[in-house]
């Protein structure tokens, strides 16, 4: 049946359609340039198990370092002789990403941990959705295929609670809001304009891609419990820092209506 199936599309004047798989081979896809930016203090025992796992399609690999007392910045060009170094004097999360994205040199960021808590080689799916249109897009724990072993019952209901209140805010369908594997086009760095130093800084990335109407995308990540060592995330100080962060934007948000609507009033 298949083989007659080419004369009868000539019988009728058609044309036979291509071979899907030539024109796989035909194609070759171009990624764009892609920065990996890695945040790290005292990590050495943590990279090893992260860097060598980061895509060899990756532009840059970028280490932030915010005063490790340990060998972390020795072992991670050891395990990557292409990896870049930023020293940050600031101590933060914030900061160090913040560095991170005046040194990338690519087309897309993309925000990893250096606990190992992330898969690295996961970066694919939030590019995949860059290049299918989106802006931004972000992991998330609480969605169809993704899962936590790294947060306590504590923690879960504060991020669930937080993330209700920005929806509620700003509207959005955010499943969570306090995890950060992002990745987004660098073109829009001006835009999220990140000045805060601490870990409320992806909620301030998720409520700036909010304000200001990004192209959101959620795709489904897997959180590990940290390899080695103790985190430096402090659940009820970095949770009060969330929530200023929330309202702060929304205050902000609603002075520049008002100013506009002064200036349309004349």
């Amino acid at each position: 049946m298949n083989e007659r199936l080419p004369s009868n599309l000539a019988h009728v004047g058609a044309v036979s359609p291509p071979d899907p798989i030539d024109i796989a081979l035909q194609r070759a896809l171009t990624l764009p340039r892609v920065s990996f930016i890695v945040p790290t203090l005292n990590e050495a025992e943590n990279l090893p198990w992260l860097l060598p796992r980061i895509p060899k399609w990756a532009h840059e690999i970028i280490v932030v370092d915010g005063r490790s007392t340990d060998d972390t910045v020795a072992v991670a060009r050891r395990l990557r002789a292409d990896v870049k170094v930023v020293m940050e004097p600031r101590l933060g999360k914030g900061a160090a990403l913040q560095a991170g994205f005046r040194a990338a040199t690519g087309d897309i960021i993309v925000m990893l941990d250096a606990d190992g808590s992330m898969v690295p080689e996961q970066a694919i799916v939030f590019v995949s959705a860059l290049m299918a249109g989106a802006d931004l897009v972000k992991g998330s724990r609480f969605i169809q295929g993704a899962g936590t072993d790294d947060m306590s019952l504590f923690r879960m209901f504060g991020n669930r609670g937080l993330t209700l209140f920005v929806r509620l805010l700003y509207g959005g369908w955010f499943s969570d809001l306090c995890y950060g594997y992002i990745a987004f086009w660098t073109k829009h760095v001006g835009t999220l304009n990140c000045d805060c130093d601490g870990f409320e800084i992806e909620t301030l990335i998720n409520v700036r891609a909010l304000k200001n109407h990004l192209n959101i995308v959620e795709v489904a990540s897997f959180e590990a419990p940290r390899i080695s060592g103790v985190s430096h995330l402090r659940a009820i100080p970095d949770g009060w820092r969330v929530l200023k962060t929330i309202l702060r934007e929304r205050v902000h948000q609603q002075h520049r209506r008002g100013a506009t609507a002064c200036g349309d009033g004349g």
